[in-house]
This record gives C-alpha cells, structure tokens and sequence, in this order.
C-alpha cells in the first residue's frame, strides 16, 4: 500500500513538473514560423504560433514583442504596449522592444515619451540605426529638423545601405529649402529599393536634373 502511494505520489510530481518544463529551441521554431506569417500578412496565423512560443518557453521575450508587432499593425496600439513591456520585462536589455515602444507613442502623438524609448533603445545598443532613423522621425514631426537630419545622418553612418534614413533626411532637406540635397537623398532612397518619395516629388516637377550621376559620387 506504502508502495502504491509512493507511485502515485511521485507521478503527480512528474506530471506537475511538465507543466513548467521550458523548451526554448521549440518555442524559437514557433516564433520563426510566426514571423512567416506576419511577413505574408497571415496575423491570425502568426499570432497562434507565437502563442506556442510562449506555451513553450514562457521567458521568450522575442515571442512577446512579435506579438506585440501583430497588434501595432492592427492598430491596436495600447495591446502592443503590453507586450514590449512584456518582453522588457523578461528580457531589460532589450534594444529591439524599446525601439519598438518608442514608434507605438510616435504613432500615438506622444512625442516626448517616444523619446525617452528611442533613447533609451540607443543607451543599450549605440549602432542600432533604425532607432536612430525612429527618433529622427519624432524630432521631424516636433519640427525639429536639425536634430531629425542628425539622427539620419547617424542611421546612415552606422548602417549605409538602410533605405529609411536617405528618404527621410531627404524630406527634412526638402522643408528646409535644400532641393539639391534633398533629391540627392531621394534618388539614394530609390537605388536601395525605397522609390515611393522619389516617384512622389518627380511628378510634382522636382529633382529633373540627372541626379543619379550625383548620388553616385557621394
């Protein structure tokens, strides 16, 4: 009878113990496969897949901030700052969920706190350029176009064939009554497969010149 009750008693401890078992190698084959999907605009379908990540690892702290990229592109902007907290939480070194915090409170108008985020994302990972790019963005909606083309000119020099950083100075260059400099941008934009500006400003009769033999010595 002892035996009996031993038995049980060790197999109610071994089936408690699976429960919390991490398997973080299943859980990153879940979130690749979820990034599959969000990459194909399948969110549903990349959601499930990050929820097993979790159910296998708990600790995944890139599973929570895919999930929060699923509800920052539906729009659901405060759900997506639950889990970047999430994955800071589990993981506080995490470059990648701040800088992504930082362009849920731009998209949300709130400027200053993005910031702090974008800052923040920098402190932990000072050659991250697109949190370079991102923070230019907020000093560009503020007006604030010398410190956007600086963080521009930072994402460029840390990473020189990064579309965003060319359109967007560009832009910046463009308010600030540059056209030659700004074209220059946009035609650079365009030769790293960001074409949309450029497009844009041609057919509004800007940068007519020959601007890719130009963008081609810098």
């Amino acid at each position: 009878m002892k035996i009996r009750i031993l038995t049980l008693i060790i197999t109610l401890f071994l089936l408690s113990s699976c429960s919390t078992i991490s398997h973080p190698g299943l859980a990153m084959d879940y979130v690749h496969q979820g990034i599959m999907y969000a990459g194909k605009g399948e969110y549903s379908l990349a959601m499930m897949e990050y929820d097993k990540a979790i159910e296998n690892d708990p600790e995944c702290a890139q599973a929570y901030n895919d999930r929060g990229n699923i509800f920052f592109l539906k729009g659901e902007y405060d759900l997506a700052i639950e889990e970047y907290n999430l994955a800071i939480d589990i993981e506080p070194n995490y470059a990648k969920a701040y800088s992504n915090l930082g362009f849920v409170y731009f998209e949300k108008n709130q400027y200053e706190r993005a910031i702090i985020k974008f800052n923040k994302a920098i402190d932990i990972n000072p050659d991250y350029a697109k949190a370079y790019n991102n923070r230019g963005l907020v000093y560009f909606a503020k007006g604030e176009y010398d410190r956007a083309i600086y963080d521009y000119n930072m994402a460029i020099d840390i990473q020189p064939d990064l579309a965003k950083p060319y359109d967007n100075r560009g832009a910046a260059f463009l308010i600030m009554g540059d056209s030659e400099q700004a074209c220059s941008d946009f035609v650079r934009a365009c030769e790293l497969g960001e074409c949309s500006t450029y497009d844009m400003v041609r057919s509004k009769g800007f940068c007519d010149m020959n601007y890719y033999a130009f963008a081609d010595i810098q």
